[in-house]
């Protein structure tokens, strides 16, 4: 049998994109492999669960207009499928001079991406965060947080009852084309479709070259290791407390967030990984570091970003240099209220001059279309950046 489309990719991508070409095609023969026995098993289920609402992204940009119909949407959807979203709020928190100046830059960017935020003073910021210290805030009232699993699992409930196959626990070993349609080798058989997306995430790379292709670019796995607060602390802070972000850094920094299950995570930090699927500390994959070892944009990468990496590195390794982090916004906060959780680990990909692509990265031939990188805020975007997919493949 040849499917109409087959995907490649259990995360939240894959899943709104199958949910995407069935909801365009009705009746259309769909299949999806994914390598885990279940969906979101890799970054979807290892991020923070924010709904952004663009703060950061450039004016006009994709990024921004992807963000701000993600948030309407994926709130939409998780109140029309019943799946677990509050809207608490972000506080982003200026410590000092330096940081009040970014921050009214960040107020100015966020207007202009039609965001209704609130620039608030020292008495403003204790009056709303009693127990957070900082000279400036700016609110953000549409940030939210979400159990994005949850909405991936809703997902694919749709996909299933509108007809798809979902091939669990089958990996993908490698691709052809030709000109009547796609053959994908997997742990379980072979199957033909006359479309193929691959949403592989941190295998994006792997699966370029299982197509016979040649990435331009090669995934580099940063692992985000969080904390959780100890339970006794849950009401600590009732928004999401940010940073105000480095300019110079690609990463968010440290931030406290009350999750849907009731705790409140501290993280996350940004630090290079030594396997690009195993969350436990201090685990390499030889075969996954020997990859980027060999990658000459690597070097040039660690180069260029030493003493943030050495920061990065410090905290991870010294619990004291990650509880400083937080101190400068929450100064109650001791070692002892910060316990283990699981890590995320985000897939980045790097040219190789050195460059970490912050953009969306395709590549595109005749029957497949590979997405190599879908930056945040994929999770919160992913219901539009699924619509943008689909329009690419069906021209």
């Amino acid at each position: 049998m040849t499917h109409d489309f087959a995907i490649i990719g259990g995360g939240i991508i894959g899943l709104a994109t199958a949910r995407e070409l069935l909801r365009r095609h009705p009746g259309a023969s769909l299949v999806l492999f994914e390598k885990e026995d279940a969906v979101s098993r890799h970054q979807t289920g290892h991020n923070s669960g924010v709904i952004h609402a663009g703060v950061y992204y450039a004016p006009g940009s994709l990024k921004a207009r992807l963000c701000k119909a993600g948030e309407a949407m994926t709130k939409a959807y998780c109140t029309e499928q019943d799946v677990a979203f509050r809207t608490p709020g972000k506080l982003i928190v200026a410590t000092n001079a330096v940081e009040r100046d970014r921050l009214a830059t960040l107020a100015a960017n966020a207007r202009t991406n039609g965001l209704a935020v609130e620039e608030v003073d020292v008495a403003g910021l204790r009056g709303l965060e009693p127990n957070i210290t900082g000279v400036a805030g700016l609110r953000v009232r549409q940030t939210g947080i979400v159990d994005y699993p949850g909405m991936c699992r809703a997902m694919m409930r749709e996909i299933i009852a509108a007809g798809a196959e979902m091939r669990l626990g089958q990996e993908v070993r490698a691709i052809r084309e030709d000109a009547n349609g796609v053959t994908v080798e997997a742990s379980g058989g072979t199957s033909r479709a006359a479309q193929l997306i691959v949403c592989a995430g941190l295998q994006a790379d792997r699966m370029v070259e299982a197509a016979g292709g040649s990435p331009a670019f090669q995934i580099v796995p940063f692992r985000g290791e969080y904390y959780e607060l100890a339970p006794p602390l849950s009401n600590i802070v009732s928004h999401m407390i940010y940073p105000v972000p480095d300019p110079d850094l690609p990463f968010l920094g440290i931030h406290l967030t009350p999750m849907i299950d009731g705790s409140v995570t501290v993280g996350p930090n940004a630090v290079l990984g030594l396997a690009r699927e195993d969350y436990r500390k201090f685990h390499p994959n030889l075969r996954d570091m020997g990859r980027y070892l060999r990658y000459p944009g690597f070097w040039r990468l660690i180069g260029s970003n030493l003493r943030s990496g050495l920061s990065e590195m410090s905290d991870s390794v010294f619990k004291s240099s990650y509880l400083r982090k937080c101190q400068k916004y929450c100064p109650s906060l001791t070692i002892d209220d910060l316990l283990p959780r699981t890590s995320g680990i985000r897939a980045q990909a790097v040219d190789r001059s050195g460059k970490l692509i912050h953009d969306f990265l395709f590549e595109k031939s005749e029957r497949v279309l590979h997405v190599c990188n879908a930056p945040s805020p994929a999770a919160t975007a992913a219901l539009p950046i699924a619509e943008m997919i689909v329009e690419r493949v069906l021209g």
